[in-house]
């Protein structure tokens, strides 16, 4: 009798993800696609599904490629609309996405999205985010509703348009108490933390660059740390599974609220920035997986959410570097990590730290080949920064966060509970000034595209051999982290 290959869901379930990023990108360069075929493909989906046959496979695929391609030729329209807009006198309506900082021509610069474009007595919703930087009001916070009158420019990676010199109105003011609660958690930070400590902290945490003094963001620029000062999702990915491991032999249902509870924190003092909101989803999924005693293969979760917050806004795989970074980063912290440690501390596990540094190195691999094809040099200064300061910067997201939780809910104790943040930003601000003095270590690398794909061919590759190994040993027990497989 002839033996028939049945292939697993979460097989399915990557291939759609990904097939759904193909016709994302597919869409970019193509025409229309009807929306029907998305339809016919999904019921046959559907239908073959429970066979799990190379037939079934081969129909997510379809499917998936159709409806990225589908999505993506809708959102292609609206974009080409915005190009008929280059250099005109527009009015926009929008909602700030972020409290406004000054520029260095005195304007308020900030981000809106929620687009109302007004032409005569009508108002047409356009696609996408907006950078704004203009005058006429004193602040413009998150939440805001706000009029925007200026010349329209076309944007670039994230954004559909930039205006500049544009005249601002807010048309209303927003209530929502967890933007005022974000708002005060900046306050409290600025409160329990010297500076320039208390602006590199928000940087961590929230991506502000406007408020560190010059001086040392060009000692970060100059070392190659300007990427610690945004917001990793990646990090919170390290923080929320160091928490479960800790709380776990406690009481999983401890472990489970306290790691819930960090996402919830970190969302509101972020106020839910796109790379905190990927990280989320991911590590939600991954938390109730296990607290329901379930594998989840970390691919399902990557893939399904890149394809995800990909369909919700295509721009992110057509031009968004973060979001990529983003997804090599996760790559490596619950796929290439969990195989380093499996193949290197299967006699001795790994402690909380030990695993949180291990996590943090394996995101920067991941990110480097991508980070060096993008800005074509490095230095063996950046080097050594990066290995000095980098495996410590979700332990100073998390220290920051106490910090200005403190300095916000309890300012007369702020001082005392802000120290051990205080230390270690002041460690890490004073590393990156020792290692910048360091003279003669400048070099150049130039990656090619052919070059970068090799080079993760080789990352996979070489992290796949060590998986296969390491499945070979049959003392390897990984009670910690039970939820993952490779």
């Amino acid at each position: 009798m002839e033996r028939r290959t049945v292939y697993r869901a979460t097989t399915r379930y990557i291939l759609f993800g990904f097939a759904i990023l193909v016709g994302l990108v597919w869409a970019r360069f193509a025409g229309e696609i009807s929306g029907w075929w998305c339809v016919v493909l999904a019921m046959i989906a559907l239908a073959g599904f429970r066979r799990a046959r190379i037939l079934s496979v081969y129909v997510m695929i379809l499917f998936g490629f159709s409806l990225g391609w589908w999505r993506g030729a809708l959102f292609m329209n609206e974009v080409r609309f915005l190009d008929t807009l280059a250099k005109e006198q527009v009015i926009i309506t929008g909602t700030a996405l972020s409290d406004s900082v000054y520029d260095d021509r005195g304007a308020i610069a900030f981000d809106i999205n929620n687009l109302l474009l007004t032409t005569g007595a009508e108002q047409k919703p356009i696609v996408g985010k907006i950078g704004v930087s203009g005058y006429g009001e004193r602040m413009v916070y998150r939440g805001d509703s706000v009029r925007v009158t200026g010349k329209f420019y076309s944007g670039r990676g994230s954004y559909v348009a930039w205006l500049s010199y544009a005249e601002l109105e807010v048309v209303a003011r927003s209530q929502s108490k967890i933007f005022a609660a974000t708002r005060e958690f900046s306050a409290g930070m600025q409160s329990a933390l010297p500076e320039p400590q208390a602006s590199f902290g928000l940087g961590l945490l929230i991506g502000q660059r406007d408020t560190l003094p010059e001086n040392t963001t060009q000692t970060l620029a100059a070392v190659g740390l300007t990427h610690i000062i945004a917001v990793s999702g990646y990090n919170l990915t390290i923080l929320v599974r160091a928490t479960r491991r800790g709380l776990a032999k406690r009481s999983k249902f401890q472990a489970t609220i306290a790691a819930l509870g960090l996402i919830a924190v970190f969302l509101v003092a972020t106020g839910a920035s796109p790379s905190i909101v990927r990280a989320s989803i991911i590590s939600i999924l991954s938390i109730g997986a296990w607290y329901y005693g379930r594998s989840i293969r970390p691919m399902v979760l990557i893939s399904l959410t890149a394809a995800g917050t990909a369909l919700w806004n295509p721009l992110y795989v057509w031009s968004d570097i973060g979001w990529y970074l983003s997804f090599l980063a996760f790559f490596g912290v619950m796929i290439v990590a969990p195989v380093i440690q499996k193949r290197f501390f299967y006699k001795k596990p790994q402690g909380i730290v030990g695993g949180m540094v291990t996590e943090s190195v394996s995101a920067q691999l991941m990110t480097l080949p991508l980070i060096l094809y993008i800005f074509n040099d490095s230095s063996f200064v950046a080097l050594l920064a990066n290995v000095l300061v980098v495996p410590l910067i979700p332990l100073a997201m998390l220290l920051s966060l106490i910090a200005g939780l403190a300095g916000a809910l309890v300012p007369v104790l702020a001082g005392w509970v802000a120290w051990p943040a205080k230390w270690l930003l002041t460690y890490i601000l004073d590393i990156a000034e020792l290692v910048s003095r360091i003279p003669g270590m400048e070099f150049s690398v130039r990656l090619s595209a052919a070059q970068l794909a090799l080079a993760y061919m080789g990352i996979i590759g070489v992290s796949f051999v060590a998986w296969q190994k390491s499945r070979q040993n049959a003392t390897i027990t990984d009670t910690k982290d039970r939820n993952i497989v490779v």
